[in-house]
């Protein structure tokens, strides 16, 4: 049975491939409606092709104000969870203090607390401090959902550091600073870098604490929800497509980079 044997060599590969098949497909057909030419109201039927929403991506009123609010918001999320989930980490992991292991247990709640609590709890806590709802509420909700998903991912890299760098840093009259920025530092940016990018998609994609907290703000999130009442617009697609290939790219030019390290070090 040479083909039962062939299928058993490569099963894990034929899966994994199947599985990636399987996630990328929505994407895929995002790509394909984004050059579509619907008929009324709703792109949800292929009608012919058309490069139209891509000449003009902006044709829709508001959905490019919305895509800069979202981006906005993401970007200071993303540096604000990241700066917080570090320090967090560092402490968490080389610090002992007391109510640590509380601390510690607290800080995984927002991942294991379904998005609507926290979402009519934070707006619970913005509504009696009077706070007006709006960009303001939005960036603190999310820097607040965001820092765990920093914190896990840069807890385990600090946790996977040699101590003994830093320590023959010390040994060569390395200030504090100089060890940190030299040592510490270049060996959890990879950890920073990956809780960094996970806050950063958290961020623009979320849809249900930001429609607690918004306000009159509409961020993209939004505004592709309330598109889909009245009818889907092409250029959702192209803003889908687009991010989409600015995510691969970025992923394909990080393993470059990584691969040529690797071969430097080689």
């Amino acid at each position: 049975m040479p083909f039962v044997n062939w299928l058993k060599r490569r099963l894990v590969v034929i899966a994994g491939l199947l599985t990636l098949a399987y996630l990328l497909l929505p994407n895929v057909i995002v790509t394909v409606f984004s050059f579509n030419q619907p008929k009324g109201r709703f792109n949800y039927e292929w009608q012919r092709f058309s490069t139209d929403a891509w000449r003009d991506p902006c044709g829709v009123a508001d959905m490019c104000g919305s895509l800069s609010i979202s981006l906005q918001i993401a970007v200071w999320a993303t540096v604000g969870a990241t700066i917080l989930g570090t320090m967090i980490s560092f402490a968490l992991v080389r610090y002992r203090f007391r109510a640590r292991g509380a601390v510690n247990s607290l800080i995984f709640l927002p991942m294991a607390m379904p998005e609507v609590v926290m979402a009519a709890s934070l707006l619970t806590l913005f509504l009696n401090m009077g706070a007006q709802l709006g960009f303001w509420t939005i960036l603190i909700a999310h820097i607040m959902f965001c820092l765990s998903f920093v914190v896990t991912a840069v807890k385990a890299r600090v946790m996977s550091m040699d101590p003994r760098l830093e320590e023959a840093a010390r040994d060569l009259y390395a200030g504090p600073v100089q060890t940190f920025l030299r040592v510490t530092l270049p060996i959890a940016a990879p950890g920073i870098a990956a809780g960094a990018l996970l806050s950063f998609a958290l961020s623009f994609d979320d849809f249900i604490i930001t429609n607690f907290n918004a306000g009159s703000t509409v961020t993209f999130p939004m505004f592709v929800w309330g598109s889909a009442q009245r009818g889907t617009p092409v250029q959702i697609n192209v803003i889908g497509t687009a991010m989409f290939l600015v995510a691969v790219l970025f992923v394909l030019a990080s393993m470059v980079i990584n691969n040529r390290r690797n071969k430097q070090k080689a």
